[in-house]
Parts: structure tokens; sequence; C-alpha cells
């Protein structure tokens, strides 16, 4: 009996052992899985994070070759409500409608043309790149003369010239105004721009601009911001998804990519692979400055060194106030008279204090430090300029 009892207790000690194995293992096997789900979730959100700050490589460059031309034609608008050109004042105006009347075999006389329903004007277009004979693209068009509305009317046959004089679209169909005009004896009402229209489709392409990607061995990806760092980001990405130095930066602008052997004759699906790929482009410290409306906007890299700051301004106010002075009732002697009131107000802009930016504040300093001194956008734009001058201003102002 003593002797099982022991084996007992030897048995009972081996499956204690075996079960805090066990259990060590199960929490080792935890430890590691609740490690690599915080490394995972970490990963995540700094994946998240450099993905929202990238931007696709489609929104920043654009491929040599694949661009718009611009179009532009002179042509005759007809079937105006009494608002189009007037022929005795409009002498181009006259002169093309005689030569379009006289093209279809009417000859009318100079007496004869006199109507207010035609209108001169500018027809202008943008032929997308690649555009097949057929196509069709909407166009523009503008009064030309002293027509005060095109509405209602249509735009009768208008080549489309390109740069080289070349017709590459011709135009026609009724205009689609957005505004309108009406007028009486005492007052008139303008809603709009009356006098410029569009043509939904209304220009249809009948010359090709020979451009081919297929066979091309080289490719130049420009970028819509130039900038250096941008430029090598742009090449390291197509790089590494290429797997070889197909792409190098040759300058600021521009990033020269060799077709890599795997998408010969397939330029067109090396494109579509690459603009894709998301870069995060980096930019100049810069402050844009529009005077005219007071429009300030500053970039998030702008920074200021140690400056004092203090803005300050004379006001004088001067009021003149009449007022009449008359003798008292029943006065035998005495005149009502005028007598001239002046008061002065000085505002010397004492309130104002000294504010001291210390060095490398951010922007959202800047703007609290000059916002806390009362300073409105016109006077933000004086004091920027001084602390541009002062050397203080760690950042480039471009005045628009």
């Amino acid at each position: 009996m003593k002797f099982a009892y022991k084996n007992k207790n030897k048995q009972f000690r081996g499956m204690d052992t075996k079960m805090a194995k066990t259990g060590n293992k199960i929490m080792n096997y935890s430890l590691r899985t609740l490690f690599a789900a915080a490394v995972t979730a970490f990963m995540v959100v700094f994946t998240a994070t450099s993905t929202d700050a990238a931007s696709r490589l489609k929104d920043i460059i654009e491929f040599e070759g694949v661009r718009e031309n611009m179009l532009v034609g002179y042509g005759l608008v007809v079937g105006l409500n009494n608002t189009g050109d007037t022929l005795k004042d409009g002498h181009f105006t006259k002169q093309s409608l005689q030569s379009m009347l006289n093209r279809m075999g009417v000859k009318p006389t100079n007496d004869g043309l006199d109507s207010k329903n035609v209108a001169a004007v500018m027809v202008t277009a943008s032929l997308p790149a690649f555009a097949r004979q057929g196509a069709r693209v909407d166009v523009t068009v503008s009064a030309l003369g002293d027509s005060k509305s095109l509405l209602g009317g249509t735009l009768l046959v208008t080549p489309l010239l390109g740069a080289d004089g070349e017709v590459y679209a011709v135009a026609q169909g009724q205009l689609a105004v957005g505004g309108f005009a009406a007028e009486g004896n005492a007052e008139t009402v303008v809603k709009g721009v009356p006098t410029s229209g569009r043509i939904a489709n209304g220009a249809i392409v009948e010359r090709e601009v020979s451009f081919t990607l297929t066979g091309m061995t080289n490719v130049k990806l420009n970028l819509r911001n130039p900038d250096f760092t941008t430029a090598r980001r742009i090449a390291q990405a197509i790089n590494a998804f290429l797997g070889t130095n197909a792409a190098r930066p040759s300058d600021l602008t521009t990033v020269q990519l060799r077709v890599p052997a795997s998408y010969t004759e397939n330029v067109v699906g090396l494109l579509t692979d690459i603009e894709q790929l998301r870069v995060e482009p980096d930019q100049l410290a810069r402050v844009i400055i529009d005077e005219q409306s007071g429009v300030i906007v500053m970039g998030e890299n702008v920074r200021i060194s140690t400056v004092a700051i203090a803005q300050g301004s004379l006001t004088i106010r001067i009021t003149e106030a009449a007022q009449v002075s008359q003798p008292g009732p029943f006065a035998e002697v005495g005149t009502t008279t005028t007598v001239d009131r002046t008061n002065v107000e000085v505002d010397e802009g004492e309130e104002r204090q000294l504010t001291v930016l210390n060095p490398g504040v951010t922007l959202q300093e800047l703007v609290n430090g000059l916002n806390a001194l009362g300073i409105g956008p016109r006077d933000m734009i004086t004091i920027l300029q001084a602390v541009k001058a002062s050397g203080a201003l760690q950042a480039q102002i471009q005045v628009m």
C-alpha cells in the first residue's frame, strides 16, 4: 500500500509538471500573438498615415505627349431675339454676314443688311489627347461685337484651327446660355453672362494629332509642381515597383523612364501600373499674397526666426456738423445763421503691443501671434513683407 501511494504521488507530480509546461507554452503563445497583433496594428496605423499623406503619381505628374491642344475659330450666331450686333457699327459682322450669303448664292445690298439677329463670335475648344476622327468635343462660344445676349442663338458651321493653322474640328449647334438680360425704359436686369455660352459635343474632330505610345523606349514624366525631392521620390518608387533602375530624375521637373523589357510594346500597361503608385510630394516654404483681395496663403513649412513685431497706426478723424443759430423768441435784433462745428479725433493705436515670436515657430503660432495684435489681412501682408526684409521669414514670398 505504501509503495502504491508513492507511485501515485510521483504520477501526480508528473502531471503537475506537464500541466505547468503546457501552461507556459500557452502563455508564451498568447504573448507572441499579442505582440504580433500590436505590431500589425502599428504597421496598419503607420501605413494608413503614410498613405493619407501620399498622392498618386497620376495626380502630380503628366506624361510627355499626352496633352490637350487648343483650338479657336471665328463664326456667326443667328436666330437671336433682336439682341445681336449692330451691323452699321460692327463692320466685321456685316462683312462676315455678306461673305456667308455670297457663298450661298445670295447677293444682298448694303441697305438690305440691317438685322439685329446675328452676332459675330469666337469659338474655342480643347482637343483631347488621342482624339480620333468623328469624336465630339465641347465648345465655348463668346460674343465678339456689341451683342447683348446669345440666348436662343444657333452657331453656324465654324472651322476650328490649331496653332499650326490647320483645321482640326468643325463646330455647329444650338447654344446653351446660363445667363439672361432684360431691359426696359427705366431698369435693366442681367443675370450671369448672357454673351457667352456652350455647346455640348458641338464640334466633330476632322483631323488627328499624330502621336503613338506603342514602340516608345523612353517616357518622360513631367511634375506639375517642380521639386528635386519629389522627383527623386518618384524615381525611387518606380524603381522599387519595377525592381530595376529604369527611372532617374534629370532635373526638378522631369523624370526619365526607360521602358523595361517586360513592357516592350506595352507602354500603356506600364503607365497604367506606375500611375497608381503613391508618393509624398515635397514643397517649398512659400507665402502667397494677393494684394488686391487681401488673401494670404502660407504653407506648413513656413518658419520664423526670433523677431519682435509691433503694429500701430495713426488715425485722424474730422467730422463736420453744421448747427443752426437763431435769436431768442420775440428778439428785436438778430438773424438766423449757420455755425460750423468741427470734431477732431486722433487714434494713435496705443493699445497695440509688441509681440515677440520665438525661433522656429510654426504657421499656427505665427497666425495666432499676428491675430493677437488685432491685425487684418492687409496689415498682415505688410508685416510679412517687413519680416521677410529683416531676414527672419524662412520662406519665399510670391505676390500674385
